[in-house]
């Protein structure tokens, strides 16, 4: 377990998601073969039967499904999330193709502790498509890119990227394929470094 500073206490995080939970798999993957001090105790999704739910009932961790038109508006269903997460005693919060805007609400709420992975060299290409807008301009290179969560699209400050080349035989579907595969390290190794640094714990 990595060591994070004089704080032994076990990190509870909740991971966001809204498709195949790829990402929410490798984050689990790497917690449980315990290379730090961490444990997933709650997923929140925003659909029924998504990749990430079934992973979830497969890991033992409990899941709750946010149905936004429940809800008069965005605000509401957060503050319904807010209190589910303090009732896990969530430290931090780690989005995983959770496709949503956050607002200020959440935020303020886990202020400096929500982050997010996103398939693009940011600045450059973001929003839902990173993968698609940085194939269609036929960049030489795009990349993945892990940041903290702000009020904006995809603006919040970068805690680590690594590139990924565009070959020129490259389809959208291998680009994708390799950009995963980036990810699904990437997004363990950082969470490891935050961790050691006591990001989720300040």
């Amino acid at each position: 377990m990595v060591n994070i500073g004089n704080k032994e206490r076990e990190v509870r995080l909740a991971v966001f998601a809204s498709g195949t939970g790829t990402n929410f798999k490798a984050l689990q993957a790497a917690i449980a073969s315990r290379r730090f001090n961490a444990k997933i105790v709650r997923l929140i999704v925003d659909k029924e039967n998504t990749g990430a739910s079934h992973l979830a009932e497969q890991f033992g961790i409990p899941i709750t499904v946010i149905r936004y038109a429940d809800f008069a508006n965005k605000v509401d269903a957060e503050i319904h999330i807010i209190q589910q997460l303090q009732a896990d005693q969530v430290d931090g919060i780690l989005l995983a193709g959770y496709m949503r805007i956050l607002t200020t609400t959440l935020l303020d709420a886990f202020p400096q502790k929500i982050i997010n992975i996103h398939p693009a060299w940011l600045p450059h290409f973001p929003g839902r498509h990173g993968i698609q807008d940085a194939f269609d301009a036929h960049v030489q290179e795009t990349g993945v890119t892990i940041h903290y969560v702000d009020s904006g699209v995809d603006t919040g400050t970068i805690v680590a990227q690594q590139k990924v080349p565009r070959y020129s035989t490259d389809t959208l579907e291998t680009l994708e394929q390799r950009i995963h595969q980036v990810e699904h390290t990437l997004y363990p190794d950082t969470l490891e470094k935050l961790l050691d640094e006591g990001v989720f714990l300040k």
